[in-house]
């Protein structure tokens, strides 16, 4: 086996814990100020909410398992499905995303190729969670017709 250290997660390689605490940290800091996504969160403190998105993204990238032990599995359509969320709340999402990022890459440091598939997964989620189309699109008015 010679002396190579085993591999390691992505998410030591990121940082660990502190990196994703203070990623989402910075994120709900952005949400807490945007009407159009603050009005997506029931709770009336944002804490709960930044927690399972730290939790979530810390199991993702190989850190500890405690989301799928507290919450089973992620199933994040369905959770985000009582939301309505369009191509604007989405954009809006990934604006505060890139802005957390950007400020916590300045903090801590990262390996750019490292923020580039955090990036690049933040992107995919983003779009996957999508759920309308915008009111005034063709789409959002046929969406649920029959074809002719």
């Amino acid at each position: 086996m010679g002396g190579m250290a085993p591999e390691t997660t992505p998410y030591a390689q990121m940082g660990g814990a502190e990196f994703f605490a203070a990623l989402v940290h910075h994120f709900y800091a952005g949400v807490a100020a945007d009407p159009v996504l603050r009005a997506m969160y029931p709770e009336e403190d944002l804490a709960p909410a930044e927690r399972r998105l730290r939790l979530f993204l810390t199991q993702y990238w190989g850190g500890p398992t405690t989301y799928s032990e507290e919450r089973g599995h992620p199933r994040l359509r369905m959770r985000h499905n009582p939301f309505v969320i369009d191509d604007h709340a989405r954009d809006r999402w990934l604006d505060h995303m890139r802005a957390a990022l950007d400020t916590t890459m300045v903090e801590q440091g990262l390996d750019p190729a490292l923020e580039q598939q955090l990036w690049s997964y933040l992107v995919g989620a983003a779009i996957a969670m999508v759920n309308a189309a915008p009111a005034d699109s063709p789409a959002g008015l046929t969406m649920h017709q029959e074809p002719q």
